[in-house]
């Protein structure tokens, strides 16, 4: 496993609208915890006032708003973001999204969102994929290594394939955990 401080290896989610209540969880927990995931939802009530009070605070931010668009537009939104003092963004999406995602980062570093926690097998069946959720876990997590993103998003229960067949350059995020 990579050298991670203790205090950088959680990651809270600060899944809540209110920036108040995401700013008393991070009061609660910054003597322990560095690390906090900026989503979609606190993003949209607050903007980069949340992740600049955090960085101000000397904590380290994962931006996860799954960025997914035409190319241009994420290579685009991913560049707005390599100046505000943001460790990680998530990008889901093929290819040409991921290539896009890391023209212009900067030291920004790029998580490739493998498969939602919420998607399952019987989604893959209604789209017409062939396989295990498993299976398609790790092709995208092998092709996010070798288009060069410096990590991935995934459930728990593909994390040691992930490492025993990836290695350890690869960095993995589990903030959730997939329904058994």
């Amino acid at each position: 496993m990579k050298n991670i401080p203790l205090n950088e290896r959680i990651i809270l989610a600060l899944d809540v609208e209110q920036p108040e209540l995401a700013k008393e969880w991070v009061r609660k927990t910054e003597s322990h915890i560095r690390f906090y995931k900026v989503g979609l939802q606190l993003f949209m009530a607050s903007g980069f006032e949340i992740t600049d009070w955090l960085r101000d605070r000397g904590h380290k931010v994962m931006l996860d708003l799954k960025f997914f668009d035409i190319p241009e537009t994420v290579k685009l939104a991913v560049s707005q973001l390599k100046n505000r003092g943001i460790t990680f963004a998530t990008v889901h999406g093929n290819d040409p999204i991921l290539r896009a995602a890391l023209e212009d980062r900067g030291d920004l570093k790029i998580l490739a969102v493998t498969v939602l926690t919420s998607f399952g097998e019987e989604d893959m069946r209604e789209m017409g994929l062939q396989g295990s959720i498993a299976d398609l876990v790790y092709f995208r997590a092998k092709r996010a290594l070798e288009l060069g993103c410096d990590g991935v998003v995934s459930s728990g229960l593909e994390a040691a394939r992930l490492r025993t067949g990836l290695g350890e350059k690869l960095l993995i995020i589990t903030p959730g955990i997939r329904p058994g």
